[in-house]
């Protein structure tokens, strides 16, 4: 292993990003005097695990290690790691043990056509999405909350693109800094699993050349692993609306997921939903009736996309 091994560079960062946000008073210990780091100094740490500072800071480092499971636990617990951040500490480690070559061999994801049937079946709104946050397929209403990804390139039909660069987003989403949180975690832990992924580096490099939030956001490292939850949606036509969401994976290793968004029955969320359906057929037929009259039409751009 190198020190430009990506994997052993992401696990570096990482412990570095986790070693600043501990605070000496967080782990027992007396701040001191003038302190140079913002966090614990490397050989705190190491103290705290029970490891020397020279194989600590091999570690942030890059360098040519191999930590056990018994150390990775011990490191955890030295940063005061919570379960999702333990997990993507194991998952840096194993990630860097591999070799590159057995990280290189990648497949496509793909959607199901028993999936695409589902989506279709659903009276919710639902989309796939890839591990990287690339927008697969959807239905209908997913397109009447979000919008249409197909007035996108393929490129850019990816949820860190729409929140990020589209304009709407934040009147959209209530809480979109929690939101865009979620997203940056989530490609985070994909990129734990394979750094040299060349989807992730176009979608990290193109994202911190056009959003200072993302550039602050992906510096701190966080991951997120949820797999549920809810989110809250100001839409132009229905008002807010709060939808709980889950996300299902699908076939693959990794392979892209299933994310459904609903509504309790006898809310005014569900009505809201409800309405926002019925208002997006109402507007899909009266478009395929001006579509059928004149021909021309087609050749017209569609409204945009505004995802959060």
């Amino acid at each position: 292993m190198t020190t430009q091994d990506p994997s052993a560079r992401e696990l570096g960062e990482f412990l570095r990003a986790r070693r600043n946000r501990v605070r000496p008073q967080d782990v027992g210990l007396e701040p001191g005097g003038r302190r140079k780091v913002a966090g614990l100094r490397r050989e705190e740490i190491a103290l705290l695990a029970g490891i020397s500072t020279d194989y600590y800071q091999r570690m942030e480092q890059g360098r040519q290690v191999r930590p056990s499971d018994d150390v990775l636990d011990a490191v955890a617990a030295a940063l005061d790691l919570d379960e999702n951040e333990h997990q993507h500490l194991f998952n840096l480690a194993r990630a860097a043990r591999r070799h590159a070559s057995a990280r290189a061999r990648r497949s496509p994801e793909r959607v199901p056509d028993s999936t695409r049937h589902l989506l279709h079946a659903m009276g919710t709104p639902a989309l796939v999405l890839s591990q990287h946050l690339d927008v697969l397929a959807w239905n209908t209403l997913a397109e009447a909350l979000f919008g249409d990804p197909a007035t996108l390139a393929p490129a850019e039909r990816n949820m860190l693109t729409l929140i990020f660069r589209d304009p709407e987003a934040r009147q959209r989403c209530p809480n979109w800094e929690t939101s865009a949180l979620q997203y940056v975690g989530i490609l985070r832990a994909a990129v734990a699993r394979d750094p040299e992924h060349p989807r992730a580096a176009a979608i990290i490099g193109e994202q911190s050349i056009h959003s200072a939030d993302f550039r602050r956001m992906w510096a701190r490292h966080d991951v997120r692993s949820s797999v549920h939850g809810s989110k809250q949606f100001r839409h132009p036509e229905v008002g807010e609306i709060t939808l709980a969401w889950d996300n299902y994976p699908l076939p693959g290793d990794p392979g892209p997921f299933l994310l459904v968004y609903t509504a309790q029955p006898d809310t005014a969320d569900f009505e809201r939903l409800q309405l926002l359906a019925s208002l997006h057929a109402t507007r899909e037929r009266n478009r395929d009736s001006v579509l059928q009259a004149d021909p021309a039409e087609q050749q017209r751009p569609a409204s945009g996309t505004a995802v959060s």
